[in-house]
């Protein structure tokens, strides 16, 4: 086995998962907002600090996502994040796409940018530590849209990335997200999600990707956030499976999904049901790749405060233990009342 499939699957180890902390400046500023903290690199080092000394971590966590700002930065005992994550055995990643530009010619479309020069900054980011990376596609479902122009644009945009990513010592994570924006029925995300992974698993393929090196980070099959029916967390695990098993090739290494705007609690339901239907009958695990679904209470405990850290970090713990339990199936409800 590869040094890089090696990482991959590291990445989806059973009962653990994947913190995604890589919030770009504006993205953290708009979070910070909402704590009325002001977003100064020293606030966003001292809050990320607080998120990667977190006592225990690493039993539930297996990598982290980081900003390049953050892969840069030091703990408050100047030790570097990378080095302080590698010490508690989670993985560093990294962050390599530039954020989405309007897409020509496709109203209401985006497109991932940052292929440019990629190569030079995955040689950078792999000295500076970094073992993964991860590129976003968002896919937008509304009227008349996606289009086949831009489920293509990002399709080869993952697969140029993937390749780059593999050719130069980093496992891409491939993030096709189809977003919960919108009144859509969970029955045209699915077919969305579907047609979106078809193109992308074709586009890694031309791009002579090792799908064994590489982890999905998909967005479950879930309705639009403005749609009057909202589906069971059974529904939601039975479409979602099904999508997977009709579009991802038995040799990718695992499933790790964003939460995409559930709630805490909603996205580790819906994860634990996943595990528990269908326990024994997949290719790959399933875990969790999730960024403001861990984060957010230990955020609004925070407040930017030092006093707060302790109780922040409490958790943070507790967030990655329930989702650690429900990409094994034993996540249970009353384990939220006990922690509280």
């Amino acid at each position: 086995m590869s040094e890089l499939a090696k990482v991959a699957q590291a990445m989806v180890a059973r009962g653990k998962g994947i913190l995604a902390a890589d919030e770009s400046t504006g993205t953290i500023e708009k979070r910070f907002k909402s704590i009325a903290v002001d977003s100064t690199e020293e606030n966003r080092r001292a809050y990320r600090d607080l998120l990667f000394t977190t006592r225990g971590l690493g039993e539930h966590i297996s990598g982290v996502i980081l900003y390049d700002e953050t892969l840069r930065q030091k703990s408050a005992d100047g030790t570097p994040f990378a080095e302080l994550l590698s010490r508690q055995g989670i993985l560093p990643g990294i962050k390599v796409d530039a954020g989405t530009a309007d897409l020509a010619f496709c109203p209401g479309e985006k497109v991932t940018e940052g292929l440019d020069k990629l190569a030079k900054r995955v040689q950078e980011y792999v000295k500076l530590g970094a073992k993964f990376a991860k590129w976003r596609a968002v896919i937008t479902i509304g009227k008349d849209i996606p289009s086949t122009t831009c489920i293509a644009a990002n399709a080869h945009a993952l697969g140029r990335y993937a390749a780059i990513c593999l050719a130069h010592g980093l496992a891409p994570i491939v993030e096709p997200e189809v977003l919960m924006d919108g009144d859509h029925a969970i029955e045209r995300c699915e077919e969305v999600t579907e047609w979106t992974l078809n193109a992308v698993y074709e586009a890694l393929y031309v791009n002579r990707v090792t799908l064994e090196e590489t982890v999905l980070k998909p967005s479950m099959v879930i309705a639009g956030k403005d749609c009057a029916r909202q589906a069971s967390v059974a529904e939601v695990a039975e479409r979602t499976v099904r999508v997977l098993k009709r579009c991802v090739p038995a040799a990718v290494a695992g499933i790790a999904f964003l939460s995409g705007g559930q709630s805490d609690e909603q996205a580790t339901a819906n994860l634990d049901s996943m595990n528990r239907i269908f326990t024994g009958r997949l290719p790959w695990p399933l875990t969790f790749s999730y960024g403001r679904a861990l984060q957010q209470p230990s955020l609004k405990a925070w407040k930017g405060a030092a006093a707060n850290v302790a109780q922040a970090q409490a958790l943070l713990a507790h967030r990655a233990r329930m989702n650690g339990l429900a990409a094994m199936g034993e996540y249970r409800p009353d384990l939220e009342k006990k922690a509280a």
